[in-house]
C-alpha cells in the first residue's frame, strides 16, 4: 500500500506520478544523481542540485530541505492559506496535510509539486465517555439558519480551491444569496456577520459591561476561524446552489 503520491507540475496523467510506500524516500532537485534511481527532477537553474528529499511514513510524510539558503513552503490548498515553512537545512519536517503543495523559490519564480497522503488513519468512533458532565459543544452552529448560509457564502471562494482569494463584499454576498433568500440585502447580511462575530466569540455581545474594541477584519476573522476548524466544509456549498436557509 502506498503512503504518499507525488504529482509533478508537468504530470499529464497517473503514469507521471511517483508513489512511495512507507519507508521509501524520494530525492528532488535540479539534476538526477549519477547511478540512477527514482528522482523528482525540477530542471530550473534556480533549484539546487540536491534540493531535498521526501520520506514516506505509515500515516504521514516528511520533507528535508537540503538547500543552504532558501526556505521551502508546504501549503494546504484546502486550508485557506494554511502552510508550514521548512527552513534551510531542516531535516525530517513532518507534514500533516492530506493534500499538500510544496513550493520552492527559484530565481524569481515559484516552482512546485503536489503530494497526496491518502493513508491518514482515523478512529472508527469516539472513545466511550468516562461519565460525568458532557463536554460542551465547541461551536454551536445550526446549518439550517441564515447566518450559516452567510458564513458559507463568505467561505465559498476559498473552499473552491483559491486559498488566497479575496472575500466577497457584503453586497456581493447578498447578491449571491438572493435566489435562496429573496430578502437578502446589505443590512441583513451585515447583521448576520455581526451576529456570527458574537456567536463565535470573536467580540463581546452588546449586553456585556465592557463592549471591548471594535473588531477589524471581521469577515477575514470569521472565514479564517471557520476554515481552520472545518466549521464550513466543501459539502456545505451544495446549499448555495440548491438549498435555502431558514430564518434565524
Amino acid at each position: 500500500m502506498y503512503s504518499i503520491i507525488v504529482v509533478p507540475a508537468h504530470a499529464a496523467d497517473s503514469t507521471d506520478q511517483l508513489r512511495l510506500a512507507p519507508g521509501e524516500t524520494l530525492p528532488f532537485g535540479r539534476i538526477a544523481p549519477p547511478g540512477g534511481g527514482r528522482h523528482l527532477t525540477l530542471p530550473h537553474h534556480g533549484v539546487s542540485r540536491r534540493a531535498g528529499t521526501l520520506s514516506a511514513s505509515g500515516t504521514h510524510w516528511t520533507l528535508s530541505n537540503l538547500s543552504g539558503d532558501r526556505t521551502y513552503v508546504v501549503e494546504n490548498p484546502e486550508g485557506a492559506g494554511e502552510h508550514i515553512k521548512i527552513a534551510p537545512g531542516r531535516l525530517g519536517a513532518p507534514i500533516p496535510f492530506e493534500f499538500s503543495r510544496v513550493v520552492l523559490p527559484a530565481g524569481g519564480e515559484l516552482l512546485g509539486f503536489d503530494v497526496w497522503a491518502p493513508r491518514h488513519e482515523y478512529a472508527d468512533e469516539a472513545l466511550p465517555s468516562p461519565g460525568g458532565e458532557p463536554t460542551a459543544i465547541a461551536f454551536a452552529l445550526d446549518r439550517s439558519k441564515r447566518y450559516f448560509l452567510v458564513l458559507t457564502a463568505l467561505c465559498e471562494p476559498r473552499l473552491r480551491g483559491a486559498p488566497h482569494a479575496p472575500l466577497p463584499t457584503v453586497e456581493q454576498t447578498a447578491e449571491r444569496l438572493r435566489p435562496l433568500w429573496p430578502g437578502a440585502n446589505r443590512a441583513a447580511v451585515q447583521w448576520n456577520i455581526d451576529y456570527l462575530a458574537v456567536k463565535l466569540r470573536l467580540k463581546p455581545g452588546p449586553d456585556t459591561a465592557d463592549p471591548g474594541p471594535r473588531l477589524n477584519g471581521k469577515k477575514e476573522s470569521l472565514v479564517s476561524l471557520a476554515l481552520r476548524f472545518d466549521l464550513v466544509r466543501e459539502s456545505d456549498l451544495l446549499a448555495l446552489g440548491a438549498g435555502s436557509g431558514e430564518a434565524r
